[in-house]
């Protein structure tokens, strides 16, 4: 048995050996000298986590909150949670990312699991419950972002050309031009547009939880607040797009939600991700264009090389 004091109380742990035991007590007794607290000699990880969660919650967007929530309970919590956070190695984690790696976990799900538990001892550490932090110490899978695909200027026109008359031809018209993302433009209120500045302003995203629910929150960054020039064209897109609404109003009747949207549902509410998706790939398959993501369209507004198409 290896007993220690921490902060005037016994802990203590069984190993099968004298060596093992004398071991574990001179990394005992250094971490203790490093700071660590009688809570984190006792408090396992999955414990820990848990207080962590309920500490961060109020700090972050609540999609982020939410997949940090399921990284926790689905992946780390399985594997590691019994482990006391005192005892926890770095040969473990590694032993712990390098498993999820050969059953089938992508590098980039492996990266937000080490970005979590790396952010969460990190607060360990702050706490006093650690001596240092073991996800240091580990070697991170690689991540090849995929090539992104993006359309030509005839593939443009193209696509705008078959999106004349939807429901949403202003809203692709934003996207191929302004270099907005998807959320960004499904949170857009007819209050952000200054019609006779001709400026619009970003305010908000509207984001979709794994769990379906939709949520408005903060831009993706600190630079997300910002104000876009449009052109005359895309006000006029606007402003059709604005009269066909108050059609879609007047069909609805009572079921109309008011939400001051630009880009709702046909009832007022928030528009959910899957139905643009639908509809877009939709388009593209009409239009007889490369199947490329919803998001790729706005590299094609940050590149500026819309030319006569926009005006």
């Amino acid at each position: 048995m290896a007993q220690a004091t921490v902060q005037g109380k016994h802990v203590s742990k069984y190993f099968k050996t004298q060596s093992e035991a004398r071991q574990y007590l001179q990394t005992l007794q250094s971490q203790i000298h490093d700071g660590l607290t009688f809570l984190g000699a006792r408090t396992t990880l999955a414990e820990f986590l848990e207080e962590w969660l309920k500490s961060y919650k109020q700090s972050v967007r609540s999609k982020t909150f939410f997949q940090y929530t399921q990284i926790v309970h689905q992946h780390i919590n399985p594997a590691l949670g019994k482990i006391k956070l005192r005892d926890l190695r770095p040969d473990q984690i590694q032993a712990f990312y390098n498993s999820k790696i050969e059953g089938g976990t992508s590098p980039r799900t492996v990266l937000i699991i080490h970005a979590v538990l790396h952010r969460a001892l990190n607060l360990a550490l702050r706490w006093g419950m650690l001596g240092r932090n073991p996800a240091q110490a580990v070697n991170r899978p690689k991540f090849k972002r995929k090539e992104m695909k993006t359309l030509n200027e005839d593939q443009v026109r193209t696509l705008l050309s078959a999106s004349k008359g939807t429901r949403n031809e202003a809203l692709f018209w934003l996207a191929v031009t302004t270099g907005m993302r998807q959320g960004e433009i499904l949170g857009l209120k007819w209050s952000d547009l200054e019609w006779t500045n001709k400026r619009l302003h970003v305010q908000r995203q509207l984001q979709r939880l794994k769990d379906g629910g939709l949520v408005f929150s903060e831009p993706k960054s600190a630079a997300g607040k910002r104000a876009i020039v449009l052109s005359t064209t895309i006000i006029e897109k606007l402003r059709n797009h604005l009269n066909l609404q108050q059609q879609e109003r007047q069909q609805a009747g009572n079921r109309w939600q008011e939400n001051d949207l630009i880009f709702p549902s046909t009832f007022g509410t928030p528009l959910d991700h899957r139905n643009l998706y639908r509809d877009y790939k939709e388009l593209l398959k009409e239009a007889g264009l490369p199947n490329i993501r919803f998001h790729d369209l706005r590299h094609y507004g940050k590149l500026n090389v819309m030319g006569s198409v926009c005006d």
